[in-house]
């Protein structure tokens, strides 16, 4: 998959792993625009909790004004929690490759979110790159199971 559209975006509890993988991604081939929602140090909304930084991601996805987004607060959970409201996102939190993976594969989760206080930077970079490297396959198994989820919120 190239050129993708990936929202970036973060609480305070998250913002200098979120600056990381920023960076990354503006250097990755495969990536054709990085929308950096904040936080950033310095902001008057660098207190913004992690759930208007969720909704936010979801939104942009669900509008089709990106592909998909890597989210970070202090543990993954809330700004997770917070994208999985907007109608249509999968959010999965995942600090393992095999989760980062089937995430994708199994889910086709847009929003993948990690918290900064719970997974080391590196592997978080890590991730991030490996995630965007995996595309969902609309004729695999699981294909039908996502397709339930779809159903049922009239998507």
């Amino acid at each position: 998959m190239s050129g993708l559209r990936i929202v970036l975006g973060s609480d305070e509890a998250g913002v200098d792993y979120k600056d990381a993988v920023v960076r990354d991604l503006e250097a990755d081939p495969r990536v054709a625009e990085v929308i950096d929602i904040g936080v950033h140090r310095g902001d008057d909304d660098f207190a913004k909790p992690y759930p208007y930084v969720g909704l936010a991601a979801g939104q942009l996805i669900r509008d089709g004004q990106a592909d998909r987004a890597i989210l970070f607060c202090g543990t993954g959970l809330g700004v997770a929690i917070a994208a999985n409201k907007v109608e249509g996102i999968r959010a999965a939190t995942a600090h393992d490759s095999f989760s980062v993976e089937r995430s994708v594969l199994s889910n086709n989760c847009q929003v993948l979110t990690m918290g900064q206080r719970v997974v080391g930077l590196e592997l978080a970079r890590r991730l991030a790159k490996e995630w965007i490297g995996y595309t969902f396959d609309p004729a695999s198994s699981s294909a039908a199971k996502v397709k339930v989820l779809s159903d049922y919120e009239g998507c």
